[in-house]
């Protein structure tokens, strides 16, 4: 697989691998031993770029990428987070204060089996705790050897700027795809200008842009979908079923699927977009994939913006608490 390169420096798989999944918010999971085996399936197919936090589970997702990896752990890029606090295994709120992001880096340092963490974002903006002194603490952890980068997700411009300021940021890792192109208005405009590299997570919409999604469809128990406006309500569904359906013609004119064909837009769009679609099953992982071989010309991308562009998108992508989280 090619590679492509967050920030100044940062080398990785142009596609890597969310696995969230593997632990949390996608029921069914497999088994401990299942996900070791398809992490380090993953890497042989070329994926050298795995994004994991402390939260999914919370905690056992680091273990499970801690084991698959720890045989070639400096050949791949490990990218976990921290911002959240805990009472037990259950979370209780934001925390970026020092205390909880040393306490953070310890645990995720243990249960990846490693001494360092690759790249190492603030999982959500803690609006109680300035960016700038999270910044501070990060750069004394990078001294220490402890961290190579960090980046931070689901931030606003004015907070990247901050953060960028006292520690340079690498990579800001938010959610972004035919299905959600907010970022285009301001985020990736000022990550271009301050050269930091773009990580979209839910590349495929949450499994909408595969065209597995139908109206009225009930997920399983568990499954974070059903508490999101655009999943839990028929009618935005069934609106929203038409970019799908555009979707499923651009994968007919490529002989692909629409899986492949919402990654390969992605990659398409800027050199340093990095998408982390995230599944469990090898025969998804490979069709994910594929989008690297699809090329699209300028002309086919201009057409394809202007599709987008008349197509409305409705329904809110998180619950309202989630949504309240989100910086702004």
């Amino acid at each position: 697989m090619k590679t492509r390169t967050l920030g100044k420096e940062l080398i990785v798989s142009e596609i890597g691998l969310g696995c969230m999944g593997l632990s949390m918010s996608f029921p069914p999971f497999p088994s401990k031993e299942e996900a070791v085996t398809f992490l380090s399936e993953a890497y042989q197919k070329g994926v050298t770029f795995f994004d994991t936090a402390e939260i999914y589970g919370p905690f056992n997702n680091e273990e499970i990428v801690g084991e698959a990896l720890k045989s070639f752990r400096d050949k791949v890029i490990i990218a976990t987070k921290f911002g959240f606090k805990y009472d037990g295994n259950k979370v209780v709120g934001l925390d970026s204060s020092e205390t909880n992001i040393r306490r953070a880096i310890e645990g995720s340092l243990k249960r990846l089996q490693t001494d360092y963490i690759d790249l190492y974002y603030q999982h959500r903006v803690d609006p109680n705790t300035p960016i700038e002194e999270v910044a501070k603490v990060v750069k004394q952890l990078m001294t220490e050897g402890k961290v190579r980068y960090w980046g931070l997700s689901e931030a606003s411009p004015k907070t990247i700027r901050k953060a960028h300021a006292v520690c340079p940021v690498t990579a800001l890792q938010s959610e972004y795809s035919m299905f959600w192109r907010d970022p285009e208005k301001e985020i990736i405009p000022t990550l271009e200008e301050l050269g930091i590299g773009f990580v979209p997570f839910s590349p495929l919409g949450k499994g909408f842009l595969t065209g597995t999604v139908k109206p009225g469809q009930i997920f399983g128990e568990g499954d974070f979908r059903n508490t999101i406006p655009r999943f839990n309500t028929p009618e935005y569904v069934e609106k929203n079923m038409k970019l799908v359906e555009y979707v499923k013609e651009l994968a007919a004119t490529k002989q692909s699927s629409p899986a492949a064909i919402a990654i390969a837009w992605i990659l398409a769009q800027k050199p340093w977009f990095v998408p982390i679609p995230g599944t469990k099953k090898i025969s998804r992982l490979e069709e994910n994939l594929s989008a690297a071989e699809i090329k699209f010309s300028e002309a086919e991308l201009a057409e394809i913006k202007k599709h987008l562009d008349a197509i409305e998108i409705v329904g809110h992508r998180y619950s309202e608490a989630s949504e309240k989280q989100i910086d702004k």
